[in-house]
């Protein structure tokens, strides 16, 4: 399993004023990014993210074994 602290979060600022969340995991280049509803808490976005990112990268560890 891939250590949470090792993913790489980034928020970018698009132009047109919209954001988004960036998850990516340096290791094997897994990178996930979806656009922020500004209605939401961002922390709580990015709780929700973390989880499919999470899930997405156990299902990529097991395919590669």
């Amino acid at each position: 399993m891939t250590d949470r602290n090792k993913i790489q979060i980034d928020l970018i600022k698009l132009v047109s004023g919209e954001r988004l969340l960036r998850l990516t995991e340096p290791l094997s280049g897994l990178s996930l990014e979806k656009k922020l509803d500004p209605q939401k808490p961002v922390a709580s976005q990015k709780e929700k993210l973390l989880g499919v990112f999470d899930a997405a990268l156990a299902r990529a560890e097991l395919m590669a074994a």
